[in-house]
């Protein structure tokens, strides 16, 4: 259970998530935690909601990459998740298939990620399916909470960024979802201008 929202304004992007980790019932103290839920990957990050075992497999997976992708579009993201799906079923023997919906022809990942790079900002869903969105979006138990605290902060004329907003959509899910809590954790690039 966590948040995970990111938003671009004015030329930037933020993405912020919170810190608190839960194993099961028990939730484990923030400042007991090193475990970040977002990782840089080259000019982008990328933050993950779900199953806390990706943490560890998207470190080992990402040391060991030779090149690391620049994942500025939605195709360059897809691609990146494609390639995680292929070796999460080669590399990690602990990986099975479990889409949720047994008439699917697609796989699961069973964890949702988003991603702010120079060029914007995309969520990757559990299917692998890459949306790229204008303004925001957030992942995770607080994601409802998160987006609802960014729109009215966001049409409310008062004058904020992209950073005030992530940070003020990941504080509102901590406030009101018991699955959200520990400090804010936030990162933000400059957007490519448009061409």
């Amino acid at each position: 259970m966590s948040i995970a929202i990111a938003v671009v304004h004015e030329h930037r992007a933020a993405l912020a998530t919170d810190s608190m980790i839960h194993f099961g019932g028990d939730k484990v103290p923030t400042w007991n935690l090193a475990d970040p839920k977002m990782r840089r990957v080259v000019t982008a990050w990328l933050a993950a909601t779900g199953w806390t075992l990706y943490s560890n497999i998207l470190d080992d997976w990402l040391a060991d990459r030779k090149r690391m992708p620049a994942l500025n579009s939605s195709a360059a993201v897809f691609r990146f998740f494609n390639d995680l799906w292929r070796r999460l079923h080669e590399r990690y023997s602990f990986v099975r298939d479990q889409p949720e919906d047994h008439d699917s022809p697609f796989g699961d990942l069973d964890s949702t990620f988003l991603v702010v790079s120079p060029g914007g900002l995309f969520h990757a869903a559990s299917d692998l399916s890459v949306t790229r969105f204008e303004h925001y979006f957030a992942i995770g138990s607080g994601a409802p909470l998160a987006t609802g605290a960014v729109h009215a902060l966001r049409d409310s004329g008062a004058e904020v960024d992209a950073k005030t907003l992530a940070r003020a959509g990941v504080e509102a899910a901590i406030s009101h979802d018991l699955h959200c809590g520990g400090p804010v954790n936030l990162e933000t690039v400059r957007l490519r201008a448009a061409r």
